[in-house]
């Protein structure tokens, strides 16, 4: 059967590497110590021979045998005993010429030794290995001195290189268990990497884990909707450019706790909470979003959980709302108003019918000359088209409601570009203005008079100046701190996103807002003008 590296797992792949690597280690490690042992071997073999040519050199016996006429008769007897007792294959006594005196096969002394014996007839000890009478054999020639210290003969011992090779061969059988453990714990531990690798890569092969990755930053990347995945730390594990660009990222947040991202509290308290929550408004320096979470447990990790987070943008469909809104309002207001001149109309109309003509000519004159005052006075202090409907639709709304809107006498915007977007200031104000309208009229029978809603909006220096103020009970100074948080409201079925719109505009726009108490609330907000505004 054949395989692939396309069909092969990462994990098995990996666990054949590993069991490769762990053989070639033990292989290696094997031969380093086999030639270890044997140089082992070998030296204690060599000093042996040393240590016993030498106490023989040394010996008594040896030194008075070899000045007898017939030296073989007491030195082969006395040779052979300590040939067996110690366990060598030969021991050889000869003359400084290299006649043997002993050897184990007594056939052969007489003769000459085979071996190098110059070294020793110059006084030094010497080791080699030579093949003499019985084989191969690790010897030592060792000289012997008189009391003058001159050489009368020399003391060979030698043990032969089959035996030195069976020490060995012991040596090898232990050598080769000990590499056969150390393998099979190192492929043991190979596996057990391997299944944990396979359960974690899903038994994926390289090519389909890289097209995953590959599908996986693709779509992270591509995807519009920002998503954010904090793990059990909390900690952001994972984030996709949209999720940087919504939440105002300048770097990778990746790694970082979410407390220490600059975030809005509610916002950080939704990241952190591990129960889901589902399509919730939040508002940031510049943006409205609207966030769901999920918890999320990992199958290779039964016990690590973190929360899923996706964000999308709000911003420009809660601006359009409330563009709309504003569009109702004057809808509403232009109705109310249809409805107000069909009323007069049938007045002016059933004058003339009674025959009181010029008293239906001086009520009509007298309702279309307050309207017109009324539009010249917001058209005359207001170029801005938008922001003076806005105030038309907003006085009329109020005068529906039975209050009254007006517009100071310092009140003018000139028909030059602010470098503020409409849509802001109309968020600003509507906003104000219908909070201001509703804290007037609930206090309408606390106070004297018709509940009123004063509004200012002018150049002043370098910002444009925009106050709303009532004839409500105010703002407790408690809570003014709060009062353009998310969810913040005083009415009972109120979402609290208004002042906060109010508040992420300012932001965005560089300004600043103030809460303060006159007859009522009062809500100064100062806008920059971007561009040098003649005066």
């Amino acid at each position: 059967m054949r395989f692939t590296s396309r069909r092969w797992s990462l994990a098995r792949q990996l666990l054949l590497l590993q069991v490769a690597g762990v053989a070639v280690l033990v292989a290696v490690g094997a031969l380093l110590a086999y030639f270890d042992a044997a140089r082992a071997v070998e030296a204690r073999a060599r000093d042996k021979v040393v240590a016993i040519a030498s106490t023989l050199a040394d010996s008594p016996t040896v030194l008075s045998a070899v000045r007898l006429p017939a030296p073989s008769t007491e030195l082969q007897p006395f040779a052979e005993q300590v040939r067996r007792d110690t366990g060598v294959d030969f021991i050889t006594i000869m003359d400084p010429g290299g006649i043997r005196y002993t050897h184990p096969n007594p056939e052969l002394i007489g003769q000459r030794f085979l071996g190098t014996i110059d070294v020793a007839r110059q006084g030094r000890i010497y080791t080699e290995t030579y093949t003499g009478t019985l084989g191969p054999s690790m010897r030592a020639v060792v000289p012997v001195f008189d009391g003058e210290r001159r050489v009368v003969a020399l003391v060979s011992v030698g043990i032969k290189v089959d035996a030195i090779s069976a020490a060995l061969a012991q040596r090898i059988w232990t050598l080769a268990a000990v590499a056969g453990a150390a393998l099979a714990v190192g492929i043991a531990g190979s596996y057990l990497v391997s299944s944990r690798l396979r359960r974690q890569t899903r038994g994926l092969a390289p090519a389909e884990l890289s097209s995953v990755f590959a599908y996986y930053e693709a779509t992270l990347h591509a995807v519009r909707e920002g998503l954010v995945l904090v793990g059990a730390d909390e900690r952001v594990v994972l984030c996709n450019d949209a999720a940087r660009e919504l939440l105002g990222l300048d770097t990778d947040p990746t790694g970082a706790p979410v407390t220490g991202l600059g975030l809005p509290p509610s916002l950080v308290e939704a990241l952190r909470e591990q129960e889901p929550r589902r399509d919730e408004i939040h508002l940031t320096d510049v943006r409205v979003l609207v966030v769901s979470t999920a918890p999320v447990r990992s199958r290779a990790r039964a016990n690590d959980h973190g929360t899923v987070v996706t964000l999308r943008d709000h911003t420009d469909l809660q601006l359009l709302t409330g563009e709309l809104t504003t569009a109702r309002g004057l809808a509403e207001s232009l109705r109310s108003q249809a409805h107000e001149a069909a009323n007069r109309l049938h007045t002016v109309v059933s004058l003339v019918e009674m025959g009181r003509t010029q008293e239906a000519i001086e009520f009509a004159t007298a309702e279309l000359e307050i309207a017109q005052r009324l539009t010249d006075r917001v058209v005359g202090a207001v170029s801005e088209p938008v922001l003076a409907a806005l105030l038309l639709g907003k006085t009329a709304e109020a005068s529906e409601r039975g209050a009254e809107l007006v517009l100071t006498e310092d009140t003018a915007i000139e028909d030059t570009d602010t470098g503020i977007e409409p849509r802001d200031l109309i968020t600003v104000l509507g906003n104000l203005i219908d909070n201001a309208i509703d804290a007037a009229i609930e206090t309408a029978g606390e106070r004297p008079g018709r509940p009123r809603v004063t509004v200012t909006a002018k150049i002043e220096g370098p910002e444009l100046l925009l106050r709303v103020a009532d004839t409500g009970r105010g703002v407790p100074d408690e809570v003014r701190r709060r009062v353009f948080e998310r969810g913040w409201t005083t009415k009972p079925d109120g979402h609290g996103l208004g002042l906060a719109l109010v508040g992420q505009v300012v932001r965005r726009n560089g300004g600043s807002v103030d809460v303060t108490t006159g007859e009522g609330a009062v809500f100064t907000v100062r806008l920059p003008v971007r561009q040098e505004v003649p005066r």
